[in-house]
């Protein structure tokens, strides 16, 4: 009878421990690849107008930040008991320091946007036909990039472009030709700032 006692807890130990352990596993494996993201905010932008008031601009910016681990190597300083024995066989101990690297992680966030735009061309006429837009966007180090839309027609033209990590977004508003812009700017007009 206690014999077959301790066969039934046996089993009842081992069911427990097969039960737990890919639990524990997938517990382990949840943690090491978990990333946050928070609800994507929206904010809109504008109207800016060029300096004769004949182009028009104005929309909206999307913002989806996310959370994830950045790895990184560590270099730490430990000190460690080594020992040695001499000729006579006498055995000697000190105390040393050495470097050690440990890969080890912190949480970093990083932003995704998307700037949607309606451009509006109030004189599709005359040498200066055309209401054109230039967004500068600056990142996280300073450097800038730019993106430039036109109209010139009668209707109003949609636009977006997306990137991610920038700590600025400015636009233009101005008047040109088919081609590239030829004055009436309206200055630097904010769209988007980082943690704002």
């Amino acid at each position: 009878m206690r014999f077959t006692s301790r066969i039934a807890l046996g089993f009842t130990a081992a069911a427990l421990a097969a039960t737990i352990a890919p639990a524990a596993a997938g517990a382990t494996t949840t943690t090491s690849t978990t990333t946050s993201a928070s609800p994507a905010s929206q904010a809109g932008w504008g109207p800016y107008f060029s300096a004769d008031h004949q182009s028009r601009a104005q929309g909206r910016v999307s913002v989806d930040t996310q959370r994830y681990r950045h790895w990184y190597w560590k270099t730490d300083f430990v000190r460690d008991r080594v020992c040695f024995k001499d000729h006579k066989g006498d055995r000697h101990c000190k105390w040393v320091v050495k470097k050690v690297k440990k890969k080890v992680w912190e949480w970093r966030t990083r932003e995704f946007f998307t700037v949607h735009s309606v451009l509006v061309n109030h004189k599709p006429w005359g040498r200066s036909k055309c209401a054109w837009e230039t967004f500068r966007i600056v990142d996280n180090n300073g450097s800038a990039s730019f993106k430039t839309f036109s109209n010139c027609g009668r209707s109003p033209r949609q636009f977006s472009f997306s990137g991610k990590d920038a700590a600025h977004i400015f636009v233009n508003v101005s008047r040109g030709d088919r081609f590239h812009s030829t004055g009436q700017n309206s200055g630097w007009k904010p769209v988007h700032h980082a943690g704002v």
